[in-house]
């Protein structure tokens, strides 16, 4: 049960800032926190002392009243900077607290909508393959590049196949929509998971066809050559779900760049 502090969402967020026009949207909010849909390419952290725009700097910005009067601003759902979609914001130590807690005890539903290369056979799969980091096992390029490996942590994701299409002739032109729904919480869980299966993410640098696609886009960013590729500027996964039980249910659509895709 959660503490009677985290009420459920109001049916109206709360001081009126349904609207709001920064590089985000506001699902849902509460004195204790906040639902928001980030767009692909906002990174969600600073990772660099660089000024760069990030959805905590922003959400401060927002909440600068609440801060100022003992509030903080706790992410709770991290996204990587490419993925799109729902994340859950504490606005209290106390419901940042608790919903750390549910987060450990996996008590919080998500799901993800992602765009895969190829048709996949299945309807319905659990993927079970345990994942740590490639580079403690064996090479990368990449130091935070995830990888299947037996002496990795566990790593269950159920996936369910939404929709076949093409777009155009031949095997490199058959694309999936697939629904996933990661049963713990690793590093890049779905991303590795979807690749080790043969269906990789549209526009993933790291675990599509080469990793060193995702060390030539930090040199030259987006070009032609990578295009050809990769087809599309970032990974097609979208978090479009989450619900947490007695507090609410909150989903977002596929955003604009992945429904053209997928026309």
């Amino acid at each position: 049960m959660l503490r009677s502090e985290i009420k459920p969402a109001l049916s109206d967020n709360h001081e009126n800032r349904a609207n709001y026009a920064g590089d985000f949207g506001i699902v849902a909010e509460t004195a204790d926190y906040l639902v928001v849909e980030k767009p692909p390419f906002l990174l969600v952290h600073p990772t660099k002392p660089d000024g760069r725009q990030t959805l905590w700097g922003e959400l401060r910005n927002l909440l600068a009243f609440e801060v100022a009067n003992g509030g903080q601003v706790s992410i709770i759902n991290r996204l990587d900077r490419e993925t799109s979609g729902l994340v859950l914001v504490a606005k209290t130590a106390a419901a940042a607290r608790q919903f750390g807690f549910l987060m450990q005890q996996q008590r919080i539903a998500k799901e993800y909508l992602a765009l895969v290369w190829g048709w996949p056979e299945w309807e319905a799969k659990i993927v079970d393959l345990p994942l740590a980091r490639q580079g403690a096992h064996g090479s990368s390029l990449i130091y935070l590049k995830q990888a299947v490996h037996p002496a990795g942590s566990s790593a269950v994701t159920e996936l369910r196949l939404e929709e076949r299409f093409r777009r155009g002739s031949g095997a490199e032109n058959a694309f999936s929509l697939v629904r996933a729904i990661p049963r713990t919480g690793r590093t890049h869980q779905i991303r590795v998971h979807l690749a080790a299966i043969g269906h990789p993410i549209i526009g993933d640098k790291i675990y599509g066809t080469d990793e060193r696609l995702y060390l030539q886009f930090i040199e030259t960013g987006w070009t032609p050559e990578l295009e050809r590729s990769l087809v599309l500027p970032r990974h097609a996964l979208h978090s479009a779900r989450l619900q947490i039980n007695e507090v609410g249910n909150w989903e977002s659509p596929m955003p604009v760049d992945l429904v053209e895709f997928c026309r």
